[in-house]
């Protein structure tokens, strides 16, 4: 997520067009969708179509016809996954399907293998997510995780697919908290600001709901008192 938001933030400046932190943070996440659907099934699709960029390409198009410029932003968040990520971290990328189902990565290639735990990769996710978290409060838009906005209720997807399930152990054999704490950091920190955001525009849409009923039954109850007066009056 660090890197996509480093990516959306700095080519919307580049494009000057405004983005949606929560929009580009699930995109971010989004691949890793098949986290849930290999739990709930057991197979083992993790890193498959959802990872292809034929498939983002595609899902795309639509949305550069639309919206042109201000949709490369979100582009980028989504293939940054993939290409930025998994393909150095793990590999095993199915990154053309459905043209060929053969699997992409810095290891297939023939480097050095880089898992999740490795200290590499914890000291590169420890350092995106430092200076990712400095543009966040530089530029202000934490500020955005403690507003009541509906589009803050996506942020569901990331929470329920990869940092909830990651924090209390799946897809590991332990809970990432005692098995790699400095790696677990980043997660329960977006894990933290991602809740709030959902809570915080929850509670504003149920208080919402509950005033406008309460302002439904207020005239009836006005019509009432008034009759009552009347009725005062005439005696």
């Amino acid at each position: 997520m660090a890197i996509a938001y480093l990516l959306g933030k700095g080519s919307s400046r580049a494009l000057r067009t405004k983005i949606n932190i929560p929009i580009l943070l699930v995109l971010s996440i989004l691949p890793d969708v098949d986290i849930i659907y290999d739990f709930l099934t057991g197979s083992e699709l993790h890193r498959g179509p959802t990872h292809s960029i034929v498939v983002a390409i595609i899902a795309f198009v639509p949305l550069f016809i639309i919206y042109r410029k201000k949709a490369i932003p979100y582009f980028l968040a989504l293939i940054s996954h993939p290409l930025l990520g998994d393909f150095f971290i793990g590999g095993r990328l199915q990154l053309f399907w459905p043209l060929s189902t053969n699997q992409y990565g810095l290891h297939e290639l023939g480097s050095y293998y880089i898992g999740i735990t490795d200290p590499v990769n914890i000291a590169l996710e420890l350092s995106l997510f430092m200076i990712a978290t400095l543009v966040l409060y530089k530029s202000g838009d934490w500020k955005v995780f403690f507003k009541s906005n509906k589009t803050n209720l996506i942020l569901v997807i990331p929470i329920a697919t990869v940092l909830l399930p990651s924090t209390i152990g799946y897809p590991f054999n332990a809970p990432l908290l005692l098995t790699e704490p400095l790696l677990a950091i980043a997660h329960l920190f977006y894990l933290m600001i991602f809740s709030i955001a959902v809570l915080k525009t929850l509670s504003y849409l149920y208080k919402k709901h509950f005033q406008h009923s309460s302002k439904e039954t207020q005239p009836k109850n006005s019509n009432s008192n008034l009759e009552i007066d009347r009725s005062n009056s005439a005696l």
